[in-house]
């Protein structure tokens, strides 16, 4: 065998992100990657949680947020912002809020993976606020709650990947956008070693430009 043929990268990568993510970034990438590395299979564990490296044998992970101090090594790819969207019909019927604070007076619709403590932050110049929230409908899964708020049951919270598409339909209209709260970085996670195995080097140097790419495709909705 060749020395190059034997430096190919090989073996199984255990990889995860959160579950909408994955699904609509990060699974396009890897199934490409599969494509161009032959020698490689894959396992990708798509769940709305933090993930033990050790405990569950992975690899790479994709994640989204500020990561606490550990002995892993982050790669940022690009940020996503949390916006708020309601259906055109809802606001044509109830208007458009102009302040954070008149979100009392309308619907909302909560999921529970964003709307910490049923509040929404918010920027406004260079302070920041928050307004506690009363959720007429909450619902534990992204794309069910994003779906209620297409059909008209209120203003929804969400990460901007999860309905460019919509917004650009003209499905979903954003609100509030001068007090959207600042973006939360996207990184590539992987353990920390000198001798970094060549599948998982493989791997980070190929989605990283490409996770780039749908970054800011996703972030372009303003």
């Amino acid at each position: 065998m060749s020395v190059g043929q034997s430096a190919m990268p090989q073996g199984h990568l255990m990889l995860t992100a959160s579950l909408t993510f994955g699904r609509m970034a990060l699974s396009p990438i890897v199934c490409d990657f599969l494509t161009a590395h032959p020698k490689i299979a894959a396992s990708l564990m798509l769940v709305d949680r933090v993930v033990n490296f050790i405990e569950e044998g992975i690899d790479v992970a994709v994640r989204i947020g500020d990561l606490p101090d550990s002995s892993l090594v982050a790669r940022r790819v690009g940020e996503v912002r949390r916006v708020m969207v309601a259906s055109p019909d809802y606001l044509a019927k109830r208007g458009a809020p102009e302040y954070p604070s008149e979100l009392k007076l309308h619907s909302v619709i909560g999921f529970t993976g964003l709307m910490v403590n049923r509040e929404w932050r918010f920027v406004e110049g260079d302070k920041t606020g928050k307004v506690s929230l009363r959720p007429r409908l909450e619902i534990n899964n992204a794309a069910a709650a994003i779906n209620a708020a297409q059909f008209g049951e209120g203003g929804k919270t969400v990460l901007c990947y999860m309905v460019g598409e919509r917004i650009r339909s003209g499905a979903v209209v954003p609100v509030l956008n001068p007090y959207w709260p600042a973006p939360s970085p996207v990184q590539i996670v992987f353990p920390h070693s000198r001798l970094l195995a060549a599948k998982v080097r493989a791997f980070v140097d190929y989605a990283t430009p490409r996770l780039q790419d749908s970054l800011n495709t996703f972030s372009a909705i303003e």
